[in-house]
């Protein structure tokens, strides 16, 4: 007698991470406090609106907290070539020597070996220099090398720091604003070197961080520095052709135990955004503990570490979509993304959060 075959998985092309988002259902600034947001219960059959500040109340005594600690940089700069156009870098790391990698908009590239005056500064002696020096990380790289300077010598951190903008996100349309240099950022953000923040960290603040603890809800932190291809677009239909952007991260050794601690006493872990997923699940997934990732999670992938999800609402066909689709299931998700919708939730990285479990054989739906 011929065994029962197993049914083939799904295979998901890109047509199936779209949806139909209104545009004034993209937050373009943050809720007047940061965990007054709203959250969207998807643990259950059904979902639930909820605050964010309730959050306490859904997790449990011996649970794991693991937070993003990177802080993002004033990471875009502006100014202008020898000839006088105009031209805007984005710092996507930091190097040594002074040395940083970015994304270069201009109209014309210039050549190599040419600084650029960054705030429109006559020369360089007021202001901040950029030095091409090449393509990063290879002559074939996407991104530009250069050298950052000026008279007193200050590292590039300082630099970016006193002559940088916020890198807010494409979708978000006014200039950055003294209230994005606070908003737009973690109240423990601590090493800094992202230029996109972790966003679902944004909803808390010190007197949700103490009710939390007060449960007896544990935290821990790992790193890894956002790049701007968070937002780059996934262009090819069959998902095994996309090619995720690197990026730097870290699992401290005290994390590393707080995660083993966890696991002993029977407590969930319960990641605070996709940036904290990739992060432990690079590391589980090579026992690498600090280096460059370029996980792509998407429907099918198993997860080793992570129990519990709180994220934000993602772009249309982004790989983020695609993460939240495996760890929470396809159905379900974009069930809740419905959801979301039809109460008006705000979207992206000044939006609303949803709290989601790791899939499970046989969890239904949501509606």
């Amino acid at each position: 007698m011929t065994p029962p075959s197993s049914p083939r998985p799904r295979v998901f092309t890109l047509a199936d991470f779209d949806f139909e988002l209104p545009p004034e259902r993209i937050a373009q600034h943050p809720a007047a406090e940061r965990s007054a947001s709203r959250l969207l219960d998807g643990t259950g059959p059904a979902p639930v609106d909820r605050i964010f500040r309730a959050l306490p109340e859904l997790l449990a005594p011996g649970d794991l907290l693991v937070f993003n600690d990177t802080r993002v940089l004033k990471a875009r700069l502006f100014g202008e070539k020898p000839s006088g156009g105009k031209v805007e870098l984005l710092v996507e790391r930091v190097l040594s020597g002074n040395q940083v990698a970015a994304h270069m908009r201009v109209s014309k590239k210039p050549e190599v070996g040419t600084t650029l005056a960054l705030q429109t500064t006559p020369g360089c002696a007021d202001g901040l220099c950029a030095t091409l020096l090449g393509r990063w990380p290879d002559a074939d790289g996407a991104l530009f090398r250069f050298v950052l300077s000026n008279d007193a010598g200050d590292d590039p951190y300082t630099l970016m720091e006193r002559h940088g903008h916020v890198p807010l996100p494409p979708y978000i349309t006014h200039a950055d604003t003294p209230q994005d240099a606070d908003r737009y950022q973690t109240v423990f953000a601590r090493h800094p070197g992202a230029v996109a923040a972790p966003t679902a960290a944004l909803h808390f603040d010190a007197p949700l961080l103490d009710a939390l603890a007060s449960r007896g809800i544990q935290r821990a932190q790992v790193t890894l520095h956002v790049g701007a291809g968070t937002f780059q677009p996934v262009k090819t239909e069959n998902l095994a052709e996309h090619r995720m952007h690197s990026e730097w991260y870290d699992v401290p050794a005290t994390t590393r135990q707080a995660l083993a601690d966890c696991r002993a006493r029977g407590g969930r872990v319960v990641a605070v955004g996709t940036t904290t997923v990739r992060t432990l699940e690079s590391w589980a997934a090579s026992g690498i503990a600090t280096g460059d990732t370029s996980i792509f999670i998407t429907p099918g992938f198993r997860f080793q570490v992570v129990d519990r999800l709180i994220t934000n609402f993602h772009l249309p066909k982004s790989t983020l979509m695609m993460l939240v689709s495996a760890f929470a299931g396809y159905d379900r998700i974009m069930g809740l993304y419905r959801h979301a919708i039809a109460q008006q939730y705000r979207f992206f990285s000044y939006g609303d959060a949803m709290l989601l479990s790791r899939e499970t054989a046989g969890a239904p739906p949501a509606p």
